[in-house]
């Protein structure tokens, strides 16, 4: 490795290791003189070889969409999430069905999505959603009532640790949210009495959904949307 290489790999890992949110490449090499900054492909390759070098640490250099973040492999969520002081939420089969929905099938309006679970959605699932920026307006379908559309977001990506939509578990293996809960390390600990059933969409084949409104949940161990692009 030459001393230039050598000095941007410690230069890009120090801004990661620093940063307070994912960086995308746009975002590295603004951190550079334009009269000497490295390519995109340069700053690529860097990534690539820090990658390798954290393959066997308790750390990663995880991408999450077009941005790229060290953090801790989910095998020690257990133990570090136990230093959270606050109490964490618990979320609703509703709210965690509606969020499921969106994920696999958007963009959808809310009468999708009522037309999936068989029952309405709740105006504080949608605005919960919203308001976690989990979810956000995407569009708006032309037809009478010009309903909103909505679609996943980067924040859902970190959130729930992936690297794009394609990381969620295939819809053949969905039966019901535990299935979903295992697959995306998320703790589905749900209120005694909590509306289980499944709905008609999930008797035909389509990803399981529910009903209900957010209640206190334990959320996900880990950091979710749009497909993203690669850089």
């Amino acid at each position: 490795m030459s001393e230039a290489n050598n000095e941007l790999k410690n230069i890009i890992e120090a801004a990661l290791l620093v940063a307070g949110q994912p960086l995308t490449v746009e975002k590295m090499l603004t951190m550079f003189p334009a009269e000497s900054a490295p390519t995109r492909e340069e700053i690529r390759d860097v990534l690539e070889q820090i990658a390798e070098e954290y393959a066997d640490r308790v750390v990663e250099l995880r991408q999450i969409d077009r941005s790229w973040r060290f953090q801790t492999r989910d095998k020690f969520a257990p133990w570090i999430t136990r230093l959270a002081e606050e109490r964490p939420v618990r979320y609703s089969r509703a709210l965690l069905e509606t969020l499921a929905i969106i994920a696999y099938r958007q963009p959808v309006t809310r009468g999708d999505i009522e037309n999936i679970r068989g029952v309405s959605v709740s105006t504080d699932i949608i605005k919960t959603l919203l308001g976690r920026e989990w979810i956000r307006q995407v569009g708006i379908r032309n037809v009478p009532g010009r309903p909103a559309l909505y679609g996943t977001t980067r924040e859902f990506l970190e959130h729930f640790n992936l690297k794009n939509l394609e990381e969620l578990p295939p819809l053949s293996a969905l039966r019901d949210l535990d299935v979903i809960s295992s697959e995306l390390n998320l703790r589905l600990d749900l209120e005694p009495g909590a509306d289980s059933s499944a709905s008609p969409g999930e008797a035909a084949g389509e990803p399981s959904q529910a009903a209900g409104e957010e209640q206190e949940s334990e959320p996900a161990v880990m950091n979710e949307a749009q497909a993203a692009e690669r850089e």
